[in-house]
């Protein structure tokens, strides 16, 4: 029996050397495992945040395209607004023209005179809140951005390139200009 004796310890060794050879690879695969799973958690999460960056500048970009669309509208609407009031202006000038040529005119009767003149400063009134200005232009100097020039006059008081006489009277509405001033210019 002494020689199964002698057998199974070199048995039993043997087992020993292979649970421990076991149990190294075991930790080593187990060390491998976790880099490969921590490798694939870094590459899911490099994956998540380009997602994210991607959904981030798609965001931001959606946000500024809204932004420059609700400006360009608002801009649209104002610009719809001040071009109709620039029409419904441009329509009521003849009829403002028509008035102070009939208060120049010489009437007999003070009670119709003074009445015309009563709706006359209303109706200027009603100009001066939609913002309607007249353009300055008797011995302003030439503008052609707001004179309409018809008419060139020799010999004048006025300087050279000078408005020196108002044929029709020209307006703006705020900034914008709704009719150019008639005039003749001094040479």
């Amino acid at each position: 029996m002494e020689k199964n004796e002698n057998i199974s310890e070199p048995l039993e060794e043997l087992d020993e050397d292979m649970t421990e050879d076991a149990e190294e690879n075991s930790d080593d695969l187990d060390e491998a495992d976790a880099a490969s799973e921590y490798n694939d958690s870094a590459a899911q999460f490099a994956d998540l945040e380009d997602a994210l960056a991607e959904e981030k500048d798609k965001y931001l970009r959606l946000f500024a395209e809204y932004d420059n669309y609700r400006k360009r509208t608002a801009k649209e609407k104002t610009e719809t607004y001040q071009n109709a009031s620039v029409q419904c202006v441009e329509k009521l000038l003849p009829v403002l023209d028509s008035f102070e040529r009939s208060l120049e005119a010489e009437c007999s009767d003070e009670n119709f005179k003074n009445g015309m003149n009563m709706i006359y400063n209303q109706f200027k009134s009603f100009l001066t809140q939609m913002n309607v200005s007249e353009i300055e232009a008797l011995g302003a100097e030439f503008d052609p951005n707001i004179h309409n020039a018809i008419q060139q006059q020799d010999d004048t008081d006025y300087a050279s390139n000078h408005v020196c006489s108002v044929f029709q009277k020209g307006y703006m509405l705020g900034d914008k200009l709704v009719r150019p001033a008639m005039v003749a210019v001094a040479v």
